[in-house]
């Protein structure tokens, strides 16, 4: 898929040539209204453009998309109006409504060459963000891809273009990495392996000052002690791998490591899953592509921080070489933890991972992954479970919802520890239960952290994959969640340590 290619634009959207102009709806209090900078295309209708789009059945609900001829009042041809839903009490939209507006209006525009947004006159980046993910199409096994999408959008500002540029670039990048996590995710798992994968995110570093690469094959893994990520990968052709990304930016401040769950493809091992929905375990590495691409956004924007990422990376396989309900795994850095299910696999590979990411001194330890069937039992499909050091779970939680991506912060009941207590190990891989199993999970990781270590964990089993149909911003397969919530809280890092 080629991207749109975005710009902004002082010229009146009424004049400017293009193939449609985007403009936004309201339930207002009082029924329709326009939003955003449409002023000028409102004036262009003489003022009558909502009795004009009422005729047509508008009513500004969220994501509601309204075709209309110009009939030459424009430049454009036809007018995109797209719902933003209700404002708040203090009369505004939130920048997620513009984001999942622009995703609509962006769908809208496929096939298109050029168009015009004033959405931007809402919220400039969250339109960019929201342009760039609707548009976003997946077509590399497809020999007919259909229409492609838009073209080029640009973006209607007023006043000193200069901060609209830096917002444009900023957003842009953000936007890009969620898409290079996207494309990672959907990616089939005969082409996306652990070695693959290693080589995919090698590339994605090419050119990047700052930035150091390490990848472990299965003879390092094995000669250092990486018991964990051999354990869930040994049953398979493909061995494992394990990807160490770091980046030192200018006038560096605070350490932060993100840790991201690569199971390249899950089957459950010898614990085997049902068939329906296995297909769905290709994106079980959406963890690690997100940290992968999050830490080369760092990069990009020279964030001022020192910034690691470690992508343990398996394939979950059952064979004569798998391991086994019942073993005992020597995971890095000594502890030893009893298999019970070799379905939860995820924790062993992130496990090894956590414990090598603490020798590098982090002073904050994000790790994200698609964890638990627990986590959708417990908050459904769109909605991520923050664990750790309360006071940073909660912080992070609070980051993911005010970029859009739902997160919900959630407790490590000390009680739970005692079910994972092995009659052989230092500790099982699961509970003799399934009850508060994404809270389980947590703790089990908890167990892995260095003393000290400001930590947060994000399950996004229920968020990382989209099986539907398109809504707002996302699009069917994986989401690239929590790329912008990983994105943000960096940011928060640097500006506030």
């Amino acid at each position: 898929m080629t991207p749109p290619k975005l710009a902004i634009t002082d010229s009146d959207p009424s004049t400017t040539t293009a193939d449609a102009v985007v403009v936004g709806t309201l339930q207002g209090p009082d029924g329709l209204a326009l939003a955003g900078a449409a002023d000028a295309v409102n004036a262009a209708f003489e003022g009558g453009l909502v009795d004009v789009l009422k005729t047509l059945g508008a009513t500004g609900k969220a994501e509601e998309v309204v075709t209309l001829p110009t009939f030459g009042k424009l430049s454009a041809p036809v007018v995109i109006a797209v719902g933003l839903g209700k404002p708040g009490e203090d009369g505004a939209v939130t920048e997620e409504q513009v984001r999942r507006a622009s995703g609509a209006a962006a769908r809208a525009l496929t096939g298109k060459k050029r168009a015009v947004s004033t959405l931007s006159g809402l919220h400039l980046g969250a339109a960019v963000e929201g342009t760039l993910l609707g548009a976003y199409q997946f077509t590399a096994y497809k020999t007919s891809a259909g229409d492609a999408p838009v073209a080029r959008v640009e973006f209607a500002v007023s006043g000193n273009l200069k901060p609209h540029r830096a917002t444009l670039k900023a957003s842009t990048l953000i936007a890009e990495a969620v898409c290079t996590t996207r494309d990672l995710i959907n990616t089939p798992p005969n082409d996306l392996f652990p070695a693959s994968f290693a080589e995919r995110a090698v590339a994605l570093t090419k050119g990047l000052d700052g930035v150091e690469v390490e990848v472990l094959d299965e003879k390092a893994l094995r000669k250092q002690g990486f018991g964990g990520i051999l354990g869930v990968g040994g049953g398979s052709s493909r061995p494992p791998r394990l990807v160490r990304i770091s980046y030192k930016g200018p006038k560096a401040g605070k350490k932060v490591a993100l840790i991201g769950k690569g199971i390249t493809f899950d089957t459950g091992g010898i614990s085997i899953k049902p068939a329906a929905g296995m297909d769905e375990m290709t994106s079980d590495m959406s963890g690690a592509a997100a940290v992968v691409a999050t830490v080369v956004l760092a990069a990009k924007l020279k964030y001022p921080l020192e910034v690691t990422a470690y992508a343990p990376l398996a394939e979950n396989m059952p064979s004569g070489t798998a391991y086994r309900p019942g073993d005992v795994l020597t995971m890095y850095g000594g502890k030893t933890v009893e298999v019970l299910n070799t379905d939860a696999e995820g924790r062993l590979v992130l496990s090894d991972a956590i414990v090598r990411a603490c020798e590098d001194g982090p002073d904050y330890l994000i790790e994200t992954s698609t964890l638990t069937g627990a986590q959708i039992v417990s908050l459904g499909k769109r909605t991520a479970g923050v664990m750790g050091t309360d006071s940073f779970r909660d912080r992070v939680a609070e980051i993911g919802r005010a970029v859009g991506e739902q997160a919900w912060a959630m407790p490590l009941p000390e009680e739970l520890r005692g079910d994972l207590d092995s009659r052989l190990a230092d500790i099982a891989n699961v509970a003799g239960h399934r009850f508060g199993g994404m809270l389980a999970a947590g703790i089990f990781l908890r167990e892995f952290v260095a003393e000290g270590v400001t930590w947060a964990h994000i399950d996004i089993a229920g968020p990382s994959f989209h099986a539907g149909g398109a809504y707002g911003y996302t699009t069917k397969g994986g989401t690239g969640v929590p790329v912008r919530t990983l994105a943000a809280v960096l940011a928060d890092i640097a500006a506030n340590g």
